[in-house]
């Protein structure tokens, strides 16, 4: 006989508990548990018997290369692994104006047939948009279906070359008795989605609202169940948006797509190393320039490092867009293998243009920003610095140093600060400063 039992889930973390409490014993978020009623049955004393499943060998399995749609927008398709592969489910994330629908719409135009299927906002809304973006729309078909059942339904009739859902946090199953937007709703929303983009092989992107926590609202399992993750970031105030993938099944998870946001939508920035430096060259202490890698791409930042005596019992240590850690085992490295005190200094460290970089390429000039403050001495003009530092503060040689350089060179930089190693070829018309430890640098350049 089936019986009704209550229990208790978390809408963060989707962990389940038989009594409520005011704080959710996994994930430790307040006000999280959500009451929910779920169907019980008595298990048969009989004991069920199956059958052993089959294996196979890995040589027996047929190597089958991922079919991809280019959808032209270079960008895009860098950060899919090279395009969207058929049968794929794409989970977009972003916080509230970012910009996931007005990418959704662009990439459907790029794609023969599409279906938009939105609960968030009605048809007339969707058209004023598209025409802001000068979309025709010729090839999108529009529906405002919240069912998920009905959705499945609809894909598997007309059978899309792209389907959008806008969002999943809007779309509901008849199957599960719990409200909307909750985690069992948006659970088996993703699995139904899942099921029908394998049957058609037909790629179906859901976009996904963002918590104040910057995580994907809804279970962390809706992270698990999709092939791939991408989060949409930027400022209003920066004008340009970073697209990266969080997981990407068909791909590599360090590419970033680099694109402005105007009136007109989303444009791709051709060459981003000119949004990461001072358009003015204006030249003031702690401030550097690197050359970093993100997936195959190349490009240069400026690092902007401020230091100051502290007001604190103990100094303080603050980056934005670079690893706290990280720099506080370079401000030791230059206390104590380069006599620069800053014991008693506040190091404040930030990226320009918001970017996160880990390349240990950017060690060095990391390290010569914040002497460069230290001693309110400006850098010289044109150099760009590149380099890992060891604990030794040795400067150790770095990856795809050669493409690095080059970027330098097209650029303009024709002084280049590397680290110290026979691999290093000289380029005419360029001066590489080669170094192999930080007082070494230091004297060289300050």
């Amino acid at each position: 006989m089936q019986k009704h039992q209550i229990i208790y889930a978390c809408s963060n973390c989707g962990a389940q508990t038989l009594k409520w409490q005011g704080r959710c014993p996994e994930c430790g978020k307040w006000g999280t548990l959500i009451e929910q009623t779920v169907s019980s049955q008595k298990s048969s004393e009989k004991t069920i018997k199956a059958e052993p499943g089959k294996t196979i060998s890995f040589d027996e399995i047929k190597n089958e290369n991922a079919q991809r749609i280019k959808t032209e927008v270079k960008e895009f398709d860098r950060v899919m692994g090279g395009g969207i592969v058929q049968g794929s489910l794409t989970l977009i994330g972003g916080e509230p104006g970012a910009g996931k629908s007005t990418l959704a719409l662009q990439i459907a135009e790029k794609i023969s047939d599409a279906l938009y299927v939105s609960g968030e906002e009605s048809p007339s809304q969707i058209k004023i948009r598209a025409d802001r973006l000068k979309i025709k729309g010729d090839n999108i078909k529009f529906s405002s279906d919240t069912e998920i059942e009905k959705i499945c339904a609809l894909i598997e009739k007309i059978k899309p070359a792209l389907v959008i859902i806008d969002s999943i946090q809007t779309v509901h199953s008849i199957e599960i008795e719990n409200e909307t937007g909750s985690v069992a709703q948006i659970r088996a929303s993703a699995v139904k989605l899942l099921e029908t983009a394998k049957k058609i092989k037909a790629p179906i992107f859901i976009i996904g609202h963002i918590t104040k926590d910057g995580q994907i609202a809804g279970p962390k399992t809706l992270e698990h169940l999709v092939d791939t993750v991408v989060y949409l970031e930027g400022e209003d105030k920066d004008g340009f948006k970073i697209l990266r993938a969080k997981k990407n099944r068909f791909g590599a998870t360090s590419e970033i797509g680099i694109f402005t946001m105007k009136n007109s939508g989303l444009e791709e920035i051709k060459n981003p190393s000119k949004i990461f430096l001072c358009e003015k060259n204006i030249q003031v202490p702690g401030a550097s320039v690197s050359s970093i890698l993100k997936g195959t791409r190349t490009f240069l930042i400026e690092i902007q490092a401020l230091v100051n005596k502290t007001i604190f019992g103990y100094p303080q240590r603050r980056a934005f867009g670079f690893d706290t850690n990280r720099l506080q085992i370079l401000s030791a490295v230059l206390t104590r293998r380069a006599n620069i005190n800053l014991i008693d200094q506040d190091i404040n460290l930030n990226i320009t243009g918001g970017i996160k970089i880990t390349d240990p390429a950017s060690d060095l000039a990391i390290c010569m920003a914040i002497v460069s403050a230290y001693k309110n001495k400006i850098l010289p003009n044109g150099l760009v610095i590149m380099g890992e530092v060891g604990l030794g503060g040795e400067i150790r040689n770095i990856n795809k140093i050669d493409q690095k350089i080059k970027e330098s060179i097209k650029l303009g930089f024709s002084n280049i600060m590397v680290p110290d190693s026979d691999s290093i070829k000289n380029i005419s018309g360029v001066k590489l400063i080669k170094v192999k430890t930080l007082n070494e640098a230091i004297e060289k350049i300050l």
